[in-house]
């Protein structure tokens, strides 16, 4: 008996030593998403998840990559994504991937497909590279109640909202997001915004937004944001923050004095921003959201009233002096246009120009009319300030996220952003400039996103975490893509692994598609 426990203690050893990983990480060095300083050390994957992280014998491992010191971190979250469009056309999502972004959470600026959760359920059903995730869109939700109408809702408009959003929070979304800038959601109050934010509150959902004005009444929108996780009763973010216009630049300063001191007071707040001075949004931004109710028939109805052009062209004419255009046409830029194919990369002064007039703030707002009649474009604007960038991107509660898509590549000229987000603030901001650390620029892109959105299993480097890691080299990442030619993957990163798969392997895509969909905390 006691030579029979002696053989099967033995066996029990054997087996332990004996243990195959999937994949042995080597002598990386360790940035584990806290913020905490590298080391070097060990990561061993078995199948989605990490196994351990530490020394592990190379002989446990089925396959062994030696890191000879690159950065190793969790893969990044960007928790500002516009992928829906395109996720299933280009369901590698390369873009992302190159840069390191294992994550997307998309609905925001309150758009979102509706019924929520068979767009989900089509999600599950695809093969895709990267984890998705989404919110549910205020503006989506209120156009489905009450069109674009240009009203105050009704308590029982009200009613049937919150049951659309509790449904989708039980579905899995992981908030609100808001378009307050936006038609519809720009004709709601904030009494009805804060009704349906406590609703995505009592599911343990945030609230995210695109604010009602990123310039001439940047603060006040600010104060709304606040003032709707404040009433609404969960945690509520300034998402994409940023200043727009000349005479607004420096804003910023109070901002962020508006944020602390909200979270002084145990207002849950917090920030997210990508690392460029342009935006990019619809060419109807310079257009007053008063002549978009009932959208682009009526507009045109508007424009065709002589009283009623003399009002509308006066607000683009501002907006082109002190918003988004900050005081010159040429810096407008056209993304794509799908009336005209050859606009997309020229600015509204090359279009007043060709069309044989001075390039002047009015005869630019008579061709915007102009074009917006014909269906608009996607349209970039070159109208912030890098001292405010860097400001904003300091704050210990800014997260990292790119308001970028995935580009079908070569088409169009979209935002480099898409491209180079995560990559420019580790190549730019972090190595170059030097306005933050790498370990607090990786917190920006893992931890604090995961914990900000309740995603318990991402995030951190730790066994029993999701696998989901980006190995990069410090000294070489950075972005290609440029405002001329953004059709430009980043540079850097070797290694990407999603759920424990190896979705880049030495620099080259290996065509594996393991991503899944990411449940709110509200999934019933």
């Amino acid at each position: 008996m006691l030579w029979f426990r002696f053989l099967s203690a033995i066996a029990v050893v054997f087996v332990v030593n004996a243990q195959q990983y999937d994949v042995l990480l080597r002598n990386g060095r360790v940035y584990d998403g806290t913020g905490n300083p590298w080391y070097i050390a060990d990561i061993a994957i078995q199948g989605d998840s990490i196994a351990s992280v530490g020394r592990v014998s190379r002989e446990t491992a089925r396959t062994v990559l030696d890191l000879g010191g690159l950065a190793v971190s969790p893969g990044f979250i960007d928790t500002h994504s516009h992928a829906r469009p395109e996720i299933f056309k280009v369901p590698t999502a390369e873009n992302y991937i190159r840069q390191g972004v294992t994550s997307v959470i998309e609905g925001p600026d309150g758009s979102s497909p509706l019924p929520f959760g068979a767009f989900l359920e089509k999600v599950a059903a695809a093969r895709v590279s990267i984890n998705f995730g989404m919110m549910v869109g205020h503006g989506s939700v209120r156009g489905s109640v009450m069109g674009t109408e240009n009203r105050k809702s009704t308590p029982e408009e009200i009613d049937k909202m919150r049951a659309i959003v509790r449904k989708a929070m039980q579905e899995g979304a992981f908030g609100l997001s808001t378009g307050l800038f936006y038609v519809p959601g720009n004709y709601a109050a904030t009494e009805e915004v804060v009704a349906l934010a406590r609703v995505a509150g009592e599911y343990g959902g945030l609230h995210t937004s695109h604010m009602r004005d990123e310039a001439a009444k940047l603060l006040e929108a600010v104060a709304e944001t606040i003032r709707i996780g404040e009433e609404g009763g969960l945690p509520t973010q300034l998402t994409h923050h940023k200043v727009i216009g000349g005479p607004n630049w420096g804003k910023s300063t109070d901002t962020l004095r508006m944020v602390d001191e909200a979270r002084a007071r145990g207002v849950d707040v917090s920030i997210d921003q990508y690392p460029y001075t342009a935006s990019n949004t619809g060419f109807a931004a310079l257009f007053p959201q008063w002549a978009q109710a009932g959208g682009q028939k009526a507009l045109i109805e508007r424009l065709d009233a002589p009283d009623t052009r003399s009002r509308i062209k006066l607000v683009i004419e501002d907006r082109i002096r002190t918003d988004r255009g900050a005081g010159d046409p040429k810096n407008i830029q056209f993304a794509s246009c799908g009336f005209d194919k050859s606009l997309a990369g020229k600015t509204l002064a090359d279009v007043v120009a060709a069309r044989g007039l001075p390039v002047t703030i009015p005869n630019a707002a008579e061709v915007a009319i102009d074009i917006q009649k014909k269906g608009g474009c996607s349209t970039i604007y070159h109208s912030m300030n890098e001292q405010d960038l860097e400001r904003i991107l300091r704050h210990p509660l800014t997260m990292v996220a790119s308001d970028g898509g995935i580009p079908v590549f070569g088409e169009d000229v979209p935002h480099p952003r898409s491209y180079g987000t995560f990559a420019r603030v580790l190549g730019r901001y972090v190595r170059e400039r030097r306005a933050i650390t790498l370990e607090d620029a990786i917190r920006k892109m893992t931890s604090l996103p995961a914990s900000r959105f309740k995603i318990g299993d991402r995030g951190i480097i730790r066994p029993g975490l999701k696998a989901d890691l980006a190995v990069f080299d410090p000294s070489r990442v950075a972005d290609r893509a440029t405002f001329e030619k953004p059709h430009q993957y980043a540079e850097g990163f070797v290694h990407v692994f999603v759920n424990g798969k190896a979705v880049l392997r030495d620099s080259k895509m290996t065509g594996e598609l393991p991503g899944r969909v990411l449940y709110g905390p509200g999934k019933r």
